[in-house]
């Protein structure tokens, strides 16, 4: 059986048989206004709002789900700007999974921000989502398994083309 490298939330890497993972769609809201992001605060550090996509949902349905619960945002799902994968340590079940990573750009269309969303774990670790100037991402610390920042200059490269 294969064996791959799953990381965790704190970088540590594990080696598993491909048979311990599960699959596990995710996407992501990117929504840039006024030379800034809207991220979500996750201990320490921060996230683009998003998450798992449900069996039996759309893609873009998830996105509005996902920012709906982790902003209090409603949006438009537009262009889809970077497709990954991910071999992932979930953090607090503990299970692995393989994950494939879709970010879109969204546009905000009602809500307000807020924390209303939040399900029992994001209430231990998340916080209320955050307009982040798109100059000071250096210093930032991001919770996922992916290059955050190349996402985001994806994200602009796509936006200065529309």
């Amino acid at each position: 059986m294969k064996n791959i490298v799953c990381r965790d939330i704190k970088g540590g890497e594990h080696t598993v048989s491909v048979d311990k993972l599960s699959w596990r769609p995710s996407v992501y809201g990117m929504i840039i206004k006024d030379g800034k992001i809207l991220l979500s605060k996750q201990w320490d550090g921060y996230d683009i709002p998003g998450g798992g996509v449900y069996l039996g949902e759309a893609t873009e349905e998830a996105v509005k789900r996902e920012v709906k619960e982790e902003t209090g945002l409603d949006v438009k799902v537009g262009q889809l700007v970077f497709c990954g994968n991910s071999f992932f340590q979930m953090p607090f079940e503990g299970n692995y999974v393989q994950s494939l990573l879709l970010y879109y750009l969204c546009e905000v269309t009602g809500g307000e921000i807020s924390t209303d969303g939040f399900d029992d774990h994001e209430k231990e670790y998340a916080g209320q989502a955050e307009w982040v100037d798109l100059n000071n991402l250096a210093d930032l610390k991001f919770y996922n398994s992916i290059d955050t920042r190349m996402v985001i200059d994806k994200a602009k490269q796509a936006i200065a083309k529309l």
